[in-house]
């Protein structure tokens, strides 16, 4: 069984890698015709707004709102993985530092990664489906890797090298 400070570790690289090959995923097959619909959206806009067309003028910039939406979502998806894992990766390196027990530390990276998977996939969720589901699991996933950072600064605050201010 590996110990949490190499679980921590291997989970950062293990969404790392996640993170680059949605990235490039969405980079060579997706992003392409997204960024097409979205200053297709914007032309058709301009166009309708220069024949004093106001509702296909308001359409076509919905239709842009909708596009660039999405766009900017399934972007921050990958950033936010591959940033999240740099997080996992530098915790796993001063994991041995933090002053708790083997059992609580296992328990943080159990929290710790399913929360960083989390927390990105329900942004992109968000561009799949309308509704508080994906919404709840973007919360739900920052809530676990919020709590797991501060359970972990309280652990490195234990830690005997760390001094408490002389009075």
């Amino acid at each position: 069984m590996m110990n949490s400070r190499r679980l921590l570790l291997a989970g950062g690289i293990a969404l790392a890698i996640l993170g680059m090959s949605y990235g490039l995923w969405y980079a060579v097959f997706a992003e392409h015709q997204a960024l097409d619909g979205i200053g297709g959206s914007l032309t058709s806009s301009f166009q309708a707004a220069a024949a004093r067309d106001a509702t296909g003028a308001e359409n076509s910039l919905l239709q842009y709102r909708r596009a660039k939406y999405a766009y900017d979502r399934q972007v921050d998806v990958h950033g936010h993985w591959i940033g999240l894992a740099m997080l996992l990766i530098v915790l796993g390196i001063g994991f041995d530092h933090v002053g708790l027990a083997e059992k609580w530390k296992r328990l943080l990276v159990w929290t710790l990664l399913p929360g960083s998977a989390l927390f990105p996939l329900g942004v992109l969720m968000q561009t799949w489906m309308q509704g508080s589901f994906p919404k709840a699991v973007a919360v739900a996933g920052s809530v676990m890797v919020i709590a797991a950072l501060a359970a972990v600064i309280l652990g490195v605050l234990r830690w005997p090298g760390v001094s408490s201010p002389q009075h």
